[in-house]
Formats: C-alpha cells, structure tokens, sequence
C-alpha cells in the first residue's frame, strides 16, 4: 500500500514569545492558519527495517536529521511497531520554501505521521497523533490538525478559533533562510521591545472581520530579526490593496492578506523583482489531507 499526503504549509496571524522557560524552550501565543502551499509526501511500506528518505530539493538531509524520518522513528515507538517490520520509504515533493517560517519541516514530520497511521492500520486518534508529534517539533501538532487554531505553550497546546474568511495570500520568500533556534537566541539575548496585542487579535479572529484581523498581524520576531527590503515588500504589498502585511514564523517569509484575487497576483508579479519564490494562495481547514491511498 502506498499513501500520499498533501503537507500545507501554516502561517502565523499573531506570534508572541510570552517568556523562556527553564528547560530551554518558550511559551508562546500563536494564532495559525493552514494555507494552500503543500509539500506531497508519499509514504510506502519497503522490506526490511530500513527509513529510506528521498527528496526532490537539494540541501535536505536525508537521514536522522530530517524531521520526517523523527516523524517515522517516534511513530514506531509510540505505536509499538516492532523492529522487522519498520521498513518504509518516504518521497518528499518539496514546495514549501525551506527554512522560510512557513513550517514546511514541520508539515512533512506530521504527514508521515498521518501516513504511518493508516499504512499501519494502527487507529490512533488525532490526540495521539498530535502528541507522537509534540515529541519531534512545536509545530508538527498544528501541521496535523490545521486550520485555523490558537497554539500555547510551544506550541503543543491547540485551542479552537473561528476559521478565516475566505481571501487571498500572497506570500514571498527572500533568498535567504533564517535558523530558528537563532532566532529565538536573539530573543533570549535582547528581548522584545513591546508585547503584541493578543486578546484584541483573539477577538478580532472570533468576529471573523477579515479587516481587523488583518489591521492587528503581528509577529514579535520582526523586533529582532532583520529582513532586507522588508518594509518595501510589505509597502508593495499595502499599494495593491492588502489589508495587512507580516512575517510567518522566525522568517523570512513576509505575506500580505486580499480580498480579492486580481490584487493579490497584481502585488507577486511586482514583488518578483526580489524573489523567484513568490506565492499567491488562500487559507485551507486542514494539516495534512490524505490525498492517494493507493492499494
């Protein structure tokens, strides 16, 4: 049997690093959205013991170091899949920029896990799966459920909110990774300036008013990390007509939110003056979907 996965990629509506906890990681309010930009990771079951990893971008690790093959090893632990029968290869379809704050590792890490489930024939409920995924990534719980979701702690700790309305995102990513244990350094070593503001973004994202939602984006790692031709990027953005203008995670990635289709694509045809890798999506409900299960 082999299954194929759509990944999607997730942007953050509203990033706030609450504080540093003392085993090294922080607490964080996140608001998430699922966006339409997915890797495919297709997983089959090989015989042997072996986790073959293949990928079609260059630079990816195709060994322990990949969070995918994390994915795989603590799925098997936690379902008890016994060692001769671990045998699988996983084909990553990368269209998610690497390194680029749009979780991309992370979607692929929860794919597999949703693949191995069903492969496996194991059952487990999207709780288990959420907390096999806590173990390898903050993220990978929210690649596995998706939407749109309120992530606490590090992540780990999802809380429904009403889903977006539906518009249109435009997304860029600079020719440039950013690291995120880096990121997050620089925060531990210089803080942040002001504390963005949640409760009004969690009340913004209740109303569903796609306005003041996207008059209150905010990502407190834009205090800290630089991002050359930011403002000119979010400006273009502002000039065709977007609501609001931030940057995904720990960065790069800059996008701007539409209400309409013609202003979205009319603002990434300008802004690939400065990247080849320019986006224009909408908001999707899910993680990972299921797309192939081929017998």
């Amino acid at each position: 049997m082999k299954i194929k996965v759509k990944a999607y990629a997730k942007i953050n509506l509203m990033l706030d690093i609450c504080a540093r906890r003392t085993d090294g990681y922080h607490d964080l309010f996140m608001i998430m959205q699922s966006i339409g930009i997915y890797d495919t990771v297709t997983v089959k079951r090989i015989k042997g013991r072996e986790i073959k990893l293949l990928c079609d971008m260059p630079d990816i690790p195709l060994d322990e170091r990949n969070i995918a093959y994390k994915a795989a090893q603590a799925f098997f632990e936690e379902a008890r899949i016994k060692k001769p029968s671990r045998g699988i290869e996983i084909e990553i379809e990368k269209r998610i920029p690497h390194a680029a704050g749009l979780a991309g590792g992370s979607a692929d890490g929860a794919a597999v896990i949703v693949a191995l489930n069903k492969l496996y024939g194991t059952g487990l409920s999207d709780g288990e799966l959420c907390r096999i995924g806590a173990k390898i990534g903050a993220d990978v719980p929210f690649c596995i459920t998706g939407g749109t979701l309120l992530a606490q702690g590090i992540g780990e700790v999802l809380s429904k909110v009403k889903p977006l309305r539906k518009c249109y995102i435009t997304l860029i990513k600079p020719e440039f990774g950013v690291n995120t244990g880096k990121a997050f350094s620089q925060f531990d070593e210089f803080g942040k300036v002001h504390s963005p503001d949640c409760l009004g973004m969690l009340k913004a994202v209740q109303s569903r008013n796609l306005a003041d939602i996207s008059s209150r984006l905010e990502n407190v790692f834009e205090q800290f990390i630089e991002v050359p031709d930011r403002i000119y990027m979010k400006d273009i953005m502002r000039k065709n007509g977007a609501l609001g203008a931030c940057m995904s995670g720990s960065g790069p990635t800059v996008y701007g939110i539409f209400e309409n289709k013609e202003n979205a694509e009319a603002a990434a045809e300008e802004l690939k003056s400065y990247s080849k890798d320019v986006f224009v999506c909408a908001p999707v409900n899910s993680g990972c979907k299921i797309a192939v299960i081929d017998e």
